[in-house]
């Protein structure tokens, strides 16, 4: 039986590239991406060291298209791995790459990935938060006190800022891009 091993990383929706790096590094120290649960418990399994690069890519059309979106990237020599919170994940070995291929041909296409990642992730995160999260928090606020609701306050405060932190590194993350790529 194969060694496994379970890393629990986060990236967020803009760090697309860092995450890609990452499973890239873990490929050259011997560890094989086998699977991404829950978006942020990254399995892999013992593996001889290679240097493979990793491309993530996030197209609804191509989702809802499968054997066809998979099929032009395995006609390039991408292996697909699987689908996790609308990202497709591909491999290729560094050794069959003619230069450096990026599944993006250009920043326009990478900007448009961007712009696609932030409507399809980002929007119901905020309409989750404007219709949920603000009202019961509102609510809570003027209730009664006691144990209980000190707990739901501090559970409401907690996903409040977590809400922002995530909106925040979000917006940040996206115009640090944006201005790369439009350079």
């Amino acid at each position: 039986m194969k060694e496994k091993k379970t890393v629990f990383k986060m990236f967020t929706v803009t760090q697309y590239d860092q995450e890609a790096e990452y499973l890239r590094a873990q490929q050259q120290k011997g560890w094989k991406l086998t699977r991404i649960t829950g978006g942020m418990l990254y399995h892999f399994e013992a593996c001889e060291p290679e240097d493979v690069v990793y491309q993530l890519d996030y197209n609804q059309d191509g989702i809802r298209n499968k054997d066809e979106y998979v099929q032009m990237f395995a006609d390039c020599g991408w292996e697909y791995l699987f689908d996790v919170n609308g990202y497709s994940y591909f491999r290729k070995p560094q050794s069959q790459m003619e230069g450096e291929e990026k599944i993006f041909c250009d920043d326009q296409s990478r900007l448009e990935m961007l712009k696609r990642v932030i409507r399809g992730r980002i929007c119901p995160l905020i309409i989750i938060f404007l219709l949920i999260i603000i009202p019961q928090l509102t609510r809570v606020q003027f209730t009664a006190g006691g144990r209980a609701d000190s707990f739901i306050k501090g559970i409401f405060a907690a996903l409040l800022v977590l809400y922002l932190v995530i909106f925040a590194q979000t917006a940040i993350g996206y115009q640090r891009l944006k201005k790369k790529l439009e350079r």
